[in-house]
């Protein structure tokens, strides 16, 4: 009989017919081949109302069954931008996560506390985890603050405010390119009104110590762009997409290892102004969470791609009313992918995937089909 813990099981064993246990509600699995292998609440209980914009790692095993680790980190508080809001931290152990824990406020050398938003957690190549987020009044105002942890998210060093001009991944992890080059997006908002959007790309080739920063080619007309992330594709070309003002998700590409980027385009998936995620999984197929509308934050759907440009429907991970935002998605060394998003702005709900089982759906004109 299962219980009201949610059951992750490995690849290989996966049933015929899945069903997918959630923290305090029962959810049945989308179909007899159902991608879905758990879905779950990081937590039930919370000390704080409002929670946004998690972001996942994968860490060495932190418990004797040498399952994956997992740390997933976000922000919370009273709400969004109240200065109350610090980053908070819950580390899997086997099979539960562990309370949620604040690793980081906003509070200044005089006292002034202002409220934290968007961590990105990435692990640099000597296993370090870094997380990186950002400290300040607004979106307009604020600057990149990191802290570092060597045991897998248990302790946290002090944060270490990001030099002038570099504000850190934005909202979506970087990617670390064969040679070591880390390539991180980012993006910025001006203080007009409305303000104004543009993306760049901070890259750093001494694993985290110092940054350069690329932005895009200019375009006839530029869009509203921020927190991008990033696609790595076999020839070695990365793309970029993510979220615009423009009702549609935007891309950019780069052939030359980032040093310098195309114009901002828009492509055929639709965004309702809210933040996306994706990741280019080890099968060479591109996965993108993102809200499939052109307005709301509902649904939240996955798409996946060959090539970063026909793009298909393969799950819906919500549907219902309300808002399901802000997803970030990785591959874990089991092949399995792992999403979490905002739940209603209640919760972090996390999400596990089996890609053999993501199949796509054509999508004419960025439509999704009916059904799917």
């Amino acid at each position: 009989m299962l219980t009201r813990r949610a059951i992750l099981l490995s690849a290989p064993a996966l049933p015929a017919l899945l069903s997918t246990v959630i923290r305090g509600a029962s959810r049945p699995a989308q179909g007899a081949q159902s991608p879905i292998v758990q879905s779950e609440f990081l937590f039930e209980t919370a000390p704080f109302p409002s929670v946004h914009a998690s972001t996942i790692a994968e860490t060495a095993s932190a418990d004797a069954t040498k399952k994956p680790g997992l740390v997933a980190a976000w922000f919370g508080g009273t709400r969004e931008g109240n200065p109350d809001v610090g980053i908070w931290v819950s580390r899997r152990i086997g099979d539960r996560w562990t309370a949620p824990s604040e690793v980081a406020t906003g509070v200044q050398p005089d006292g002034t506390r202002h409220p934290c938003w968007n961590p990105v957690l990435f692990v640099m190549a000597d296993g370090t985890l870094t997380l990186f987020y950002k400290v300040g009044p607004t979106p307009r105002t604020w600057w990149g603050v990191q802290r570092t942890s060597r045991d897998q998210g248990a302790t946290w060093s002090d944060g270490t405010r990001l030099p002038d001009g570099v504000l850190g991944p934005i909202k979506n992890k970087p990617v670390r390119l064969a040679d070591g080059t880390i390539v991180s997006g980012s993006s910025t908002e001006t203080d007009a009104t409305p303000s104004v959007w543009r993306i760049h790309f901070e890259i750093s080739r001494d694993q985290g110590r110092t940054w350069t920063m690329v932005r895009p080619a200019a375009a006839e007309r530029e869009h509203d762009a921020i927190q991008p992330s990033i696609l790595v594709h076999r020839d070695g070309a990365l793309q970029a997409i993510g979220r615009t003002r423009s009702g549609q998700i935007f891309e950019t590409w780069s052939k030359d290892g980032g040093r310098s980027w195309s114009a901002v385009a828009l492509t055929r998936l639709p965004n309702p102004s809210a933040g996306t995620d994706a990741v280019t999984m080890r099968d060479g197929r591109h996965v993108a969470v993102y809200n499939h509308t052109p307005k709301g934050r509902s649904p939240l759907n996955v798409a996946i791609s060959p090539d970063g440009r026909a793009w298909e429907a393969a799950l819906v991970l919500e549907r219902d009313p309300g808002e399901y935002s802000y997803p970030a998605v990785i591959q874990t060394n089991d092949g399995l992918l792992h999403i979490t998003y905002t739940w209603k702005r209640e919760k972090i709900r996390h999400v596990v995937v089996d890609p053999s089982r993501l199949t796509g759906v054509p999508m004419a004109d960025g439509v999704w089909p009916a059904g799917k």
